[in-house]
């Protein structure tokens, strides 16, 4: 395998190292915000998995050992419109395959709380994605999307993705994290394939 996709020519690659990369935008301000789900599945495997992130350039970064696998977690710090400068410096700087990155990311399209991942996509109006298609070039990455949808109608979406969750919003969407980590995990092993469909419209507890 080559990173022909990022570099325009040819450069090894480590396909034991997965870049899995939360969405959010730093700052107070910001903390548990719709916007940021991605942050806290980031922090959530961090504490899970005893990772200490540092601050590095573009992003908060840290790393752990699974399974023969570097799973390397990423908190990009350069605001959710520029996230696509981040995963494409630390991509390019830890050699990681396009296949073995993983975005995980709210999604005002879905259910709150439901979880989807894909392998390829539009960006959905999601300023995130959007510059993370152009800086690697391709739509052709994978995605864990994260539902905060809401039930209103006519609402403010700006102010609605940067608003805090209720308390409720906040418990399910806490209830979730175990699964989120469960499924990036999963990837690492499985690939997508097999991790879409162990784990792709089916509740808990129909896991297998």
């Amino acid at each position: 395998m080559l990173l022909k996709w990022l570099f325009g020519k040819a450069k090894p690659i480590d396909m034991t190292k997965y870049l899995i990369v939360g969405l959010g935008n730093i700052g107070n301000e910001y903390l548990k915000s719709r916007h940021n789900i991605g942050f806290e599945v980031i922090d959530y495997m961090a504490e899970k998995f005893e990772v200490e992130m540092t601050d590095l350039k573009l992003g908060a970064k840290g790393s752990f050992n699974h399974k023969g696998k570097k799973i390397i977690l990423l908190k990009p710090s350069t605001f959710m419109n520029r996230s696509g400068k981040s995963v494409k410096y630390w991509a390019l700087k830890e050699k990681i395959a396009l296949q073995n990155i993983l975005i995980v990311t709210d999604d005002l399209h879905l259910p709150l709380a439901s979880l989807r991942l894909k392998g390829k996509g539009s960006d959905g109006g999601h300023n995130g994605l959007k510059d993370i298609e152009s800086q690697l070039n391709t739509p052709h990455y994978s995605r864990l999307r994260i539902g905060i949808k809401s039930e209103e109608k006519g609402y403010n979406q700006v102010d609605f993705v940067l608003g805090k969750f209720t308390e409720q919003e906040q418990e399910k969407l806490t209830k979730s994290l175990p699964d989120c980590s469960e499924i990036v995990l999963c990837f690492t092993q499985m690939g997508l394939d097999r991790t879409m469909n162990t784990f792709n419209g089916k509740p808990p507890k129909e896991r297998s």
